[in-house]
């Protein structure tokens, strides 16, 4: 059986990707999410992992021109998830907050469907796939500007990077 790579770049601006074992790129998206108002006294709005689109994403086959080239429905024992770690910074609450809300809502998701867990660090993947010495700045350009080269099926998409592609990759070569 032919393992899946299930490329994740948490959090709610994150995406997802699909890699199959040879290399070969089956899907790419973001993160499905939706808005809602916060839990807190003050007044504002949240933006959460749309649990019920993202379960969709795992029980529904995905079709390339036709043909159907992940049958989720029954492939999805095939996963294996690649995870980045989420920021945890004390002096960024809301973005530590909203990370952290990603990765349980993913988590459940993951462990329903018994898919097995690797977690990583953005540095360990972009050590790897991105050139050295790049500034803090200057990564999510590269991401996007690698991630088109090695997988030019997905160069239209507007997002702005490549990260869950490149992480699924990592996951490949290393034979996660």
């Amino acid at each position: 059986m032919k393992k899946i790579y299930l490329g994740i770049d948490n959090g709610v601006s994150g995406t997802i990707a699909l890699i199959d074992a040879d290399g070969t790129p089956i899907w790419f998206d973001t993160v499905p999410t939706k808005v809602e108002q916060s839990y807190t006294k003050t007044k504002q709005n949240i933006t959460r992992i749309d649990y019920q689109k993202f379960k969709e994403f795992i029980t529904t086959p995905i079709s390339y021109n036709g043909n159907v080239i992940f049958d989720s429905k029954f492939d999805y024992h095939q996963l294996v998830a690649i995870f980045e770690r989420p920021m945890i910074n004390p002096g960024r609450f809301k973005a530590t907050m909203s990370a952290l809300r990603a990765l349980e809502s993913t988590l459940i998701l993951l462990e329903e469907f018994e898919i097995p867990i690797h977690y990583i660090d953005s540095k360990e993947w972009q050590k790897v796939l991105l050139p050295k010495g790049i500034s803090k700045e200057a990564l999510k350009i590269a991401s996007l500007d690698i991630g088109n080269r090695y997988f030019p099926l997905f160069k239209s998409h507007r997002h702005p990077d490549r990260d869950a592609l490149l992480i699924a990759e990592w996951g490949r070569r290393n034979n996660i």
